[in-house]
């Protein structure tokens, strides 16, 4: 697939010198765990730019993706995924003029793979959502929208339910979006926006979620429009840009003449725009769509048995450089500006910690678990407010909820009177204390940012 992108460009003449460096299942099986050699990380960190054939973590070999190694490297936090019809693939959404874009966050959420076994029987994934990793991808996000002359920004989250991080998202984009006053900007449940995504695409100008949402309705998306075959995508950082195919490797057909280079392709034309290149971008993506337009020498996967191999295929892109397709809208597209945010951090005048959440492992009733805690800490300035399972207050049970114990259960303490401040010394007093009755597995403090509580309450608490 490389080598047909690479065979279309030099037939453009476009002015690229390639470096090839190796990365994936060859890497992997000479013992590097990343996946990555160093002088292919040298190579993309000296020219600031790359496109990545679809790379393979074989089963047995390394432990993280080669392709998040890469994202992880050159804090690619941008993932851009165009969703728009392509002439001469047909769907049941043809003639709907389908044509948006999804931007995802890269780095964070979920997705930064922090997890623990809590207990033997509980895990637990740290949703990391920061605001300045908010404000970058929601600004990059704007910026796309203003270089393909859209009109609409919509921010998908699921701040109704997770109010602090996804929260913390769509605050920022209410936010960021005053210094876009030609842009309309509009917020949406992520469940919605699963749903109006089926219903009605054409709505859509540009999306902007957070990583794991992104990652699911992203693919969604490329659904509309024939699949991930067909599907580009860049991942945008600050200091290097990595441009890929969305879908996976097949080893299998590696040599046989057979795969489908278009969603590569389509890359490289995101590649060419992200240069400047604009004028070749288009010439590229035109002799594309003429091909795929014109039906007359398209790959097995999308004509069957009457489909011709990537080589042929390429021949005919390269042979259609210079035509426009008949059956898609002309868009001018400008030179992506990225975002340039402060450096400052979140700032907050008065903190304090007003209490502390101790996660311990134990299969004791809470009726039984609560009175005991309370006879351990007795004579601190604290007082044991509730006992949560999962989120629900079960101790005192004063709802009537049915525990339907884990054996991970969380202990909330505050100030043995209303507003105290409960103190390091105190927190390590706890925990002292907490250990002689049931083993303490992970700790939270509870704190307060300027008079406004940084904590959820649990279902049941006052």
């Amino acid at each position: 697939m490389t080598a047909s992108v690479k065979a279309v460009l030099a037939a453009a003449e476009v002015p690229i010198e390639w470096e090839e460096r190796k990365a994936g299942a060859e890497v992997f099986k000479k013992g590097v765990a990343s996946g990555v050699l160093p002088e292919t990380v040298d190579s993309i960190r000296k020219t600031g730019v790359a496109l990545k054939g679809p790379l393979e973590t074989p089963v047995g070999f390394g432990e993280k993706s080669a392709n998040v190694t890469l994202r992880k490297y050159f804090e690619t936090y941008g993932n851009i995924r165009p969703v728009r019809e392509i002439p001469g693939i047909r769907t049941p959404y043809s003639g709907r003029g389908i044509d948006f874009i999804v931007v995802r966050e890269n780095i964070e959420d979920l997705y930064a793979g922090i997890e623990h076994m809590q207990t033997p029987g509980v895990a637990q994934a740290l949703k990391i959502i920061s605001r300045k990793g908010s404000e970058r991808i929601i600004r990059l996000a704007f910026e796309l929208a203003r270089a393909e002359g859209r009109k609409t920004v919509h921010c998908a989250t699921k701040a109704n339910i997770l109010k602090f991080t996804e929260g913390l998202f769509k605050r920022v984009f209410e936010e960021v979006a005053k210094d876009y006053p030609d842009l309309r900007a509009e917020h949406m449940i992520v469940d919605n926006c699963a749903h109006q995504m089926v219903m009605r695409p054409e709505q859509f100008d540009v999306i902007v979620m957070t990583n794991m949402n992104g990652d699911i309705l992203s693919d969604l998306a490329s659904a509309l429009i024939g699949g991930l075959g067909f599907a580009p995508s860049a991942n945008l950082g600050d200091g290097a840009a990595i441009f890929e195919a969305v879908h996976g490797s097949a080893p299998q057909i590696a040599g046989k003449d057979i795969a489908n280079p278009t969603a590569l392709l389509s890359s490289s034309v995101l590649m060419l725009r992200h240069l400047g290149e604009l004028k070749a971008a288009d010439l590229v993506e035109n002799a594309l769509l003429v091909t795929l337009e014109d039906g007359k020498a398209l790959t097995t996967d999308i004509a069957g048995p009457s489909g011709v191999g990537t080589k042929a295929y390429t021949k005919e892109v390269i042979k259609n450089l210079g035509r426009a397709p008949k059956s898609y809208p002309k868009r001018d597209y400008k030179r992506l500006k990225m975002p340039s945010i402060s450096s400052d951090f979140a700032k907050v005048a008065k903190r304090r910690t007003v209490g502390v959440d101790v996660f311990v492992e134990s299969l004791d009733d809470p009726a039984k678990l609560g009175p005991m805690v309370e006879n351990a800490v007795a004579g601190l300035p604290v007082k044991l407010a509730q006992i949560s399972n999962r989120g629900a207050k079960v101790y005192p049970n004063t709802l009537g909820i049915e525990p339907d114990p884990s054996d991970c259960l969380r202990l909330r303490f505050k100030g043995a009177k209303a507003g105290d401040p409960v103190k390091d010394s105190t927190i390590v007093e706890i925990l002292t204390r907490v250990a002689g009755v049931a083993a303490w597995v992970h700790v939270e403090k509870l704190s307060e940012y300027d008079g406004v509580l940084a904590f959820t309450k649990d279902q049941g608490e006052d």
